[in-house]
């Protein structure tokens, strides 16, 4: 509900008040850092020996503190990520002006996510993934189709080149900075957004500067201008982003990308009902009443929702419960274990089992098959258990 209200008065400043995407993208970055900041010290407040944050956002946030060395390079990362990201996202609002439309072409990044964590996480997409990654794709170009039957080649062109592979590139390091131990304590999504709206200030000011000097436009000045002429406008928008991406971090310290994603796709419906009330408003163009397109889009629109939520579906989890025969080194067992594709950590434990394997596959029964044959190749192995997880549950 919070993005699809963002994207609601991101439509709404990009039709009456900054038009052009990218003054209103630095506008967003500038405002954005004030913004931030000040709602980071308001949680920083310190309440019967917590904070603020703490209470009602992330149980992890202490305080507004200064960025680690450590973190710089994942937020360099993702500030890039999110400073693409942004000046797509507004370039495809301004020219479809419709927020209905351009929240499902978003959800494409779950092929993006599918490919990276297929490489980074071992384990290899399936027929299932494969299928749904289709269905999401078709779907969103379904719902590209304007409503007088044509098909916007510069929109696409947006969505499979800028928009989703920095939001891609995005979340990948923002799980990654969410997975970090700072002081030997989670990461909270409070500060991490704090730093990503900076790096990413930061950024695009320089991308701005470098586009005005090579084709001579005055975005910097102007977008400096809009900050100042529609502050409350711009702040309206980001205070309600900051809190839309700190629920998103903290999502991903959960799950995969990939599954957060899938979650997220909910927006597609929710967004609905605000673009009615933005048409009724004529702050975007009215819907047409031709059937055949309303129906092409609403097919899309089904399509994008069901081929993400099968995809969501397939992740399976398990616990692999094994001995080892005596005699043999538990350490180059560990690392035959930790090879396998689906295996996500190897633990060696005290107690009646020696080594404790923690599993995520998508289709259980193509995971099943291929772990337990490479598990039965390990002649080290006494005996084993293995325990799919019904309900999982951890602290953030």
């Amino acid at each position: 509900v919070i993005t699809a209200l963002v994207t609601s008065i991101d439509a709404t400043i990009s039709a009456l008040y900054i038009t052009n995407p990218w003054v209103y993208d630095l506008s967003c970055f500038l405002v954005g850092t004030i913004i931030s900041f000040i709602i980071a010290l308001i949680f920083s407040m310190p309440i019967n020996g917590k904070s603020f944050g703490s209470m009602i956002i992330d149980p992890s946030f202490r305080r507004l503190r200064l960025i680690k060395k450590e973190e710089i390079k994942y937020q360099t990362f993702a500030g890039l990520g999110n400073a693409i990201l942004t000046i797509g996202y507004l370039s495809l609002l301004s020219l479809l002006g419709d927020p209905s439309t351009v929240l499902p072409f978003s959800q494409i990044v779950i092929l993006y996510l599918l490919f990276i964590e297929s490489i980074t996480e071992k384990n290899i997409p399936t027929l299932s993934e494969i299928q749904s990654s289709t269905i999401v794709t078709f779907g969103a170009i379904l719902v590209s189709i304007s409503l007088t039957g044509t098909i916007s080649l510069e929109s696409l062109a947006i969505v499979f080149f800028v928009i989703n592979p920095a939001w891609a590139v995005f979340s990948i390091y923002q799980r990654k900075l969410k997975l970090m131990k700072i002081q030997d304590r989670p990461n909270d999504s409070i500060n991490i957004r704090f730093w990503n709206v900076v790096f990413s200030c930061i950024i695009t000011v320089l991308i701005i500067i470098i586009y005005d000097t090579i084709l001579g436009t005055r975005y910097f000045v102007e977008g400096i201008t809009a900050s100042i002429n529609y502050f409350g406008w711009v702040s309206l928008t980001m205070t309600v982003t900051f809190f839309s991406y700190v629920l998103y971090i903290r999502a991903l310290g959960i799950g995969k990308a990939s599954i957060t994603q899938a979650v997220r796709a909910s927006t597609v419906l929710f967004v609905i009902p605000f673009s009615l009330l933005l048409s009724y408003l004529n702050i975007i163009p009215p819907f047409s009443t031709d059937p055949i397109m309303i129906l092409i889009k609403m097919i899309g629109t089904i399509l994008v929702i069901l081929g993400i939520i099968s995809f969501a579906l397939t992740l399976v989890k398990a616990y692999i419960f094994i001995n080892i025969k005596p005699g043999y080194s538990i350490d180059e067992i560990m690392n035959k274990l930790w090879n396998i594709h689906g295996v996500t950590r190897v633990a060696a434990t005290a107690g009646p089992y020696d080594i404790i394997v923690k599993i995520r596959t998508r289709t259980l029964v193509k995971g099943y098959e291929q772990i337990i044959r490479k598990i039965e190749e390990i002649d080290a192995i006494k005996n084993y258990k293995w325990e799919s997880v019904l309900k999982e549950w951890e602290e953030i």
